[in-house]
């Protein structure tokens, strides 16, 4: 059985949206002055050697925009070559590939993709699914990459209506540039008093 994993790089305010192609955010790529060689190898190491993505249709229409023709690289290479698992209405219009739709019913579709021998899945943006994947207990394992910037607008990765969950730490790294990675198990219900 794989392994899914959701991967966000967020501000301290919880703010994942990176980019102002399609709205009035203001602060686009608000994550490259942090970017260093140090912090590139933690997120790959994060990722893992090989896995396949699960993207909602909005992040896989960004990314297909971007990445088949981005230069080589590490990253770059791990991206194209993944399987892409969408969630999509249309998935006759995938055009980045490999790639195949989840079908009608995404919490199936999730279900059935975990079920089979392969590398980790990981899904990165797509924050609608973020919810849907905790609610139902289809996520494993959360990565999350702070950056030490408020940005005090823009869409948050945890928004109202994310059901409740304990997760425990199992690991942190920091990089130069104050970036922290910390990476979480999904551990289950909340327990309270």
């Amino acid at each position: 059985m794989r392994k899914l994993k959701i991967v966000e790089h967020i501000s301290l305010d919880g703010v994942l949206q990176h980019s102002a192609d399609d709205s009035d955010f203001p602060h686009g790529d608000w994550t490259v002055p942090y970017r260093t060689p140090e912090g590139r190898d933690a997120v790959l190491a994060g990722h893992g050697e090989s896995f396949d993505l699960l993207l909602g249709r909005r992040t896989y229409d960004l990314w297909s925009g971007f990445w088949p023709t981005a230069p080589s690289s590490p990253m770059a290479d791990r991206l194209n070559a993944a399987t892409k698992f969408v969630a999509t209405h249309r998935p006759e219009s995938l055009e980045w590939g490999p790639s195949q739709g989840l079908g009608p019913d995404i919490v199936q579709g999730v279900r059935r993709v975990k079920s089979h021998d392969g590398p980790d899945l990981i899904l990165s943006g797509s924050s609608t699914l973020t919810s849907t994947l905790l609610e139902h207990g289809l996520a494993d394992e959360i990565l999350l990459i702070v950056y030490p910037i408020l940005l005090g607008t823009g869409k948050r990765l945890f928004a109202q209506g994310t059901p409740a969950r304990s997760l425990e730490l199992a690991g942190t790294t920091t990089t130069p540039s104050g970036v922290i990675l910390s990476t979480y198990a999904v551990a289950g219900s909340v327990k309270t008093g």
